[in-house]
């Protein structure tokens, strides 16, 4: 690690203080940084290295778990951190970088350099090409960028001309944290691992797929950012249309960053183009209103009191190749919801002959498997089994997994995992180019028919529910429901219907 420099654009902002300092702390401790390292924060705010090393330490005791923190090793960590004021969108502070590196890392032409780009999305052309221009983009060097990658797909191609311009692309790490948490990832080890059920996992024996995404907070005081961004570009283009991937890729020939990559661009490009019949009927966009002590979303601050932004979107998808030809995949997103819940949910088909019946005379419920992202993270397999007693009836128990019951393994955090992955130059939970551009030529023709027609259904849900009551409608087409987990979940806790 000797000779390795980070260097965070944003230092001083709520990403660095709140995801990226932990999550450092987090390999610092577990001796995944090791050697003399230096982090350099880059901002606009005046610090002097000793008062950013305190500001840092501060926040640490305040964004790290209690039983994390080690003062000790906290004050070690915070010695290897660096800040330099300048500008990150003027040029003219570039060559003052370059020194500062060169300084910290003992040599004229540094090489094993990290950039995370921590700032507004204004700033993610911006900064790669002052970098180029101040030399320093090395062929060891490798730059984070956060999401959203473009605006849309024309500003999108536009971004990637840029870093193309700049890095190759195995240098350019787009971070997605959602792919960084254990359970995306163990997603693709539950499939490819475990050969009883990839022979189940396709159009023959599933029905349907739900993705879901839901928090239970407002926008908090992001309104400025929140009303010209919205739920389709924070949430939908990139968060669940990964996990659509994670669920519905082929297997790759190897695992690889490249073999892995290829098979998730392949879904991307296997989605059915939306028609404007689909923009009415297969979409349901909705706003949050007030209720009880819940400001409405145009009641947060920095919102247009007569903002059409949508803070819900439910859709439902379509994969037209071999595997999933008619299972529809429906995802749904959205602000003030009953709880905070990340999951996929997979309902396998029915039995083709229903010999029992359930405890209420009704047949037994077909299976499902439940994986859970976050909170309480694991799986859960849906199964009938007979009821002790008379007779053959039939209730669904529940086998479940929390990664909670693995004694002595921790979870990583996410970023962490994702950070020490471009440390090592891991691309493989990363964006590729290609991704990003299919994933906006799916969604993109979305975004301009809501700005084409200003009378687009926008339906109201009142804050702390499910959202609007049209999302129902859109799955019982298929004689679908959605999986709605208890507003109160316990540590134990990973499936329970209301």
């Amino acid at each position: 690690m000797d000779n390795f420099s980070m260097i965070i654009f944003g230092a001083s902002g709520d990403l660095t203080k709140r995801k990226l300092m932990p999550a450092l702390y987090s390999l610092f401790k577990d001796e995944r940084l090791t050697g003399d390292f230096s982090i350099i924060g880059v901002s606009r705010t005046d610090y002097e290295d000793a008062e950013y090393q305190k500001y840092i330490l501060e926040q640490l005791h305040i964004f790290v778990k209690e039983e994390e923190r080690d003062e000790s090793t906290m004050k070690k960590f915070v010695g290897h951190l660096h800040y330099l004021s300048i500008d990150p969108a003027k040029e003219e502070g570039y060559p003052l970088l370059r020194q500062r590196i060169a300084e910290l890392t003992k040599t004229e032409n540094p090489d094993n350099l990290l950039f995370y780009l921590a700032t507004p999305p204004s700033l993610y052309g911006v900064v790669p090409l002052h970098l180029k221009r101040a030399g320093l983009n090395t062929p060891g060097s490798r730059i984070i960028v956060e999401k959203p990658f473009g605006y849309n797909l024309e500003s999108a191609l536009e971004l990637n001309r840029i870093y193309s311009s700049a890095f190759e692309e195995h240098q350019v790490y787009r971070i997605d944290h959602f792919l960084g948490k254990e359970t995306a990832q163990n997603l693709l080890a539950f499939r490819f691992a475990n050969g009883i059920f990839e022979p189940l996992w396709n159009r023959n024996y599933i029905d349907y797929v739900e993705v879901t995404a839901v928090e239970n907070l407002g926008i908090e005081n992001r309104g400025g950012f929140y009303d010209t961004t919205g739920t389709l570009r924070d949430m939908v283009q990139n968060h669940l249309i990964q996990l659509v991937a994670l669920t519905a890729m082929e297997p790759p020939s190897k695992f690889d960053a490249d073999y892995f990559r290829n098979e998730v661009v392949k879904v991307y490009e296997s989605l059915r183009p939306l028609t404007e019949e689909d923009f009415n009927e297969n979409i349901v966009r909705g706003q949050y209103m007030t209720e009880g002590d819940k400001k409405g979303y145009r009641e947060e601050k920095g919102v247009n009191p007569n903002s059409r932004t949508e803070t819900y979107v439910a859709m439902k998808l379509e994969i037209d190749n071999w595997r999933w030809n008619g299972v529809p995949f429906y995802i749904r997103t959205g602000k003030q919801m009953p709880t905070k819940v990340t999951e996929i949910v997979v309902h396998f088909k029915a039995a083709p002959h229903q010999m029992f019946k359930g405890t209420l005379g009704q047949h037994p419920r077909p299976n499902k498997l439940t994986l859970r992202i976050q909170p309480n993270e694991g799986m859960v397999l849906n199964l009938g089994m007979k009821v002790p007693g008379s007779g053959f009836d039939v209730k669904q128990v529940a086998m479940d997994f929390t990664y909670d019951s693995m004694d002595g393994k921790s979870i990583m955090d996410a970023y962490a995992r994702l950070i020490d992955d471009s440390i090592k130059g891991d691309p493989t939970l990363f964006t590729r180019s290609d991704a990003v551009e299919a994933s906006w030529k799916f969604f993109d023709p979305i975004l301009k028919y809501w700005e084409e027609h200003p009378e687009a259904h926008l339906y109201g849900y009142p804050a702390g529910t499910w959202g609007p009551l049209e999302s129902e409608k859109l799955v019982r087409e298929h004689g679908a429901e959605w999986t709605n987990p208890c507003k109160n979940l316990t540590n134990t806790d990973l499936y329970c219907e209301l």
